[in-house]
């Protein structure tokens, strides 16, 4: 059985750092030559910051959600677990109205 690793332009993994090389190559000429998107010559997608904001909400979340599990675990072990039902049933009611309003 043969693997081939493709990456997202279906290049061979031979020819990915190729490709690379040339891409570097070509973003430091237009470094040097001044080419920029301010001058409308190129493109530019800057996601780095938004990323960052992003995956500390994530990593928030899932601290806050583990210490949540733990802490019902704990409930449940020590037999003072008491679930709110009817709660429960609102919300399951509630997710599945939204749901069909999409």
């Amino acid at each position: 059985m043969r693997i081939y690793d493709r990456n997202s332009t279906g290049a061979p993994a031979s020819e990915s750092g190729r490709a690379q090389e040339t891409q570097r190559i070509e973003r430091e000429e237009g470094a040097t030559s001044g080419a920029t998107a301010a001058d409308g010559v190129g493109d530019r997608v800057e996601l780095s910051s938004t990323l960052a904001r992003l995956s500390g909400a994530l990593a928030a979340h899932g601290a806050h959600r583990a210490s949540r599990v733990q802490a019902l675990a704990a409930q449940y072990q020590a037999g003072k677990y008491r679930p709110d039902s009817a709660g429960t049933a609102r919300g399951m009611v509630a997710e599945a109205l939204s749901m069909g309003s999409d």
